[in-house]
């Protein structure tokens, strides 16, 4: 089997395991198939995955990383500080395996910080930071250090900030796209059934 179209790629993503205890200091809230699939998609456009290797930081059940493998990828590491969050990863990936032909996936059970490869492109959907303040940051900084082409989803609010600490870096923003993002009422604090936060996904370029 093989991906021909968007809506091919995110029925498959619709059908991955998500995350089963979601940790809310980590911000672990599920990234929908749609927007995975628009996202992915928009890189294979650019033929961004084909034969690269890339990371995905703060992978969580991984719907970013298996979904570059699927257009592809020749390999990606798959890093989350969540060992629950790896395991489940490594099941999705162990499914996809085993209907079509994907590139090698290497998981990873520690903080960003400590990731220390060179990659071609890196794809995060990080903590917005609510939680854990520059948790955002830190994922950015990593990010910048270790691939000349960055993707990254932040809140639409923050989006001063991103463009600050992108130019800090010596990156130029080349393109964003924009969503809304639902949110599952998972922890006590929220108040609604589904909170829709407007995000951005960032295409951030080495200048």
């Amino acid at each position: 089997m093989s991906i021909r179209s968007k809506r091919d790629l995110e029925v498959e993503l619709s059908k991955l395991q998500g995350f089963v205890s979601p940790r809310v200091e980590l911000e672990q809230y599920a990234l929908t198939s749609s927007i995975a699939a628009d996202w992915i998609w928009q890189m294979a456009l650019r033929g961004e995955i084909a034969g690269k290797v890339i990371l995905d930081a703060g992978c969580g059940p991984g719907i970013l990383g298996l979904g570059v493998l699927l257009m592809g990828a020749k390999r990606v590491f798959f890093v989350d500080k969540d060992e629950e969050a790896i395991k489940i990863c490594r099941e999705n990936y162990k499914v996809l395996h085993a209907e079509y032909e994907i590139g090698e996936g290497e998981f990873m059970v520690h903080d960003i910080r400590l990731f220390d490869a060179e990659v071609d492109v890196v794809i995060e959907n990080p903590p917005f930071g609510t939680k854990v303040e520059h948790a955002d940051k830190i994922f950015l900084e990593k990010a910048f250090a270790s691939a000349r082409v960055v993707y990254s989803m932040h809140k639409k609010s923050t989006m001063k900030f991103v463009e600050a600490i992108t130019r800090d870096f010596g990156f130029v923003i080349t393109h964003t796209y924009q969503y809304e993002f639902p949110i599952k009422a998972q922890f006590v604090f929220h108040e609604k059934r589904v909170e829709h936060v407007e995000v951005m996904v960032f295409r951030m370029e080495r200048g």
